[in-house]
């Protein structure tokens, strides 16, 4: 019986990686122009125009748009809300890309559309063993090396409302786990590679009465082994907290403490012995943990060196904060926030140990896309009676 009791352990070790999952998806009927790469098109206001025409939900005068993803991470329900800026800020590079750039207003009415989406997906789907809930948002910040063609595709702040079936992903194939696109902190990350103590340092730094930092693998996702090695913490109260204004600040801490990290490191790589960054959020932390850790300038002065050797390593490099945050529900339920490096090309999912391989299968979209509108629909509902806006009439819904 003992045998047997560790071989089935070992089977579930074993079976726990990353999953590559096949999403199906309606091909979008519009066509590129020529000569133009497709992520500069997704920028355009033509392209936003059929976003919002096509796939819109709902629109509100803080010009936040509640939209149907047409290339989805998940059909079992994902959709997004967007702030729309193409037709106020023509200039790509010049939009919002993280909440630190977003009007107080129209970051407390998106605050709100967050607490609503995610409390109707823990009601919707509320057993952690079959369904894997995260929502978040990635900086598209002009991090690319310069002569790559474009800049991200769209290049504008927007959230992800996310629901795999685990099932799905159990059944799913496991992926590359050496796939640059699953880099984070356990693997590949340069800050816990070698500054670990002082990363944790700096956010310990930080006050915090909602969220609580977790104990190590406490917020990992079993199926998966993800995220791996990265900062988290767990949300006190549940879905409830995310109706205090309080734990959104919290929020926005975490990314102004990144924000802070990134920054001043790749400040120091750039220019050794640099002072504090001007326009910090938190200087004396800066001053009293980061400048004066021996790891850290170490670090920082190993990056700098091969720079300056190494042309083709220089040219990666993302001088500009790029991360990944996002709030997810672990196995034992509890709603987890945790940050992220973000690595080029790869997506929200990904730190979660989900790599989605997307396929044009308009037939096999159509199989799951009227439970999925069902619910879309209900969530839009939600959303216009706390007045964040009104419904969007499309070929698929009314108003």
């Amino acid at each position: 019986m003992h045998r047997l009791a560790a071989y089935l352990l070992l089977e579930i070790v074993v079976q726990s990686g990353p999953r590559e999952i096949v999403t199906p998806f309606r091909p979008i009927p519009l066509d590129v122009p020529e000569g133009m790469a497709p992520n500069e098109f997704f920028n355009s206001t033509e392209n936003l125009n059929d976003l919002a025409n096509n796939n819109g939900l709902l629109r509100n005068p803080e010009d936040l748009l509640l939209y149907r993803k047409a290339l989805g991470h998940s059909n079992v329900f994902d959709t997004s809300i967007i702030y729309n800026t193409s037709k106020t800020i023509l200039d790509p590079l010049g939009r919002p890309v993280r909440r630190t750039q977003v009007p107080e207003q129209t970051k407390k009415t998106w605050n709100r559309m967050n607490q609503i989406i995610i409390e109707y997906m823990m009601e919707k789907y509320p057993d952690p063993d079959e369904s894997l809930l995260l929502a978040g948002e990635a900086s598209l910040d002009a991090t690319w090396p310069l002569t790559s063609p474009g800049v991200p595709s769209i290049r504008m702040l927007h959230n992800h409302f996310i629901t795999f079936d685990k099932n799905q992903l159990r059944e799913a194939k496991f992926a590359d786990e050496n796939d640059p696109n699953l880099t984070d902190g356990g693997q590949h990350s340069l800050f816990q590679a070698y500054m670990r103590d002082v990363y944790s340092s700096f956010f310990d730094s930080l006050d915090f009465n909602i969220l609580k930092q977790t104990s190590k693998g406490s917020s990992k996702i079993e199926l998966t082994g993800y995220p791996q090695g990265l900062p988290s913490w767990k949300i006190q109260g549940g879905v409830e907290a995310l109706k205090d204004i309080v734990f959104w600040q919290e929020y926005d801490q975490i990314l102004m403490g990144f924000i802070d990290f990134y920054r001043t490191f790749f400040t120091q790589v750039s220019t050794r012995n640099a002072p504090v960054p001007e326009g910090s959020y938190f200087p004396e932390q800066i001053e009293s943990i980061l400048l004066f850790d021996n790891d850290f300038m170490a670090s920082a002065k190993k990056v700098r060196d091969q720079c300056i050797t190494d042309a083709k390593y220089a040219n990666a490099i993302r001088w500009q904060p790029a991360f990944k945050q996002l709030i997810y529900r672990n196995d034992d339920g509890d709603l987890i926030v945790t940050i992220s490096q973000n690595s080029i090309g790869n997506a929200i999912t990904e730190l979660l140990g989900v790599v989605v391989k997307r396929v044009p299968d308009a037939e096999a979209y159509e199989k799951a896309e009227p439970a999925l509108i069902e619910q879309l629909l209900e969530v839009r509902d939600r959303l216009i009676r706390a007045d964040l806006g009104d419904g969007i009439e499309t070929p698929y819904w009314s108003a």
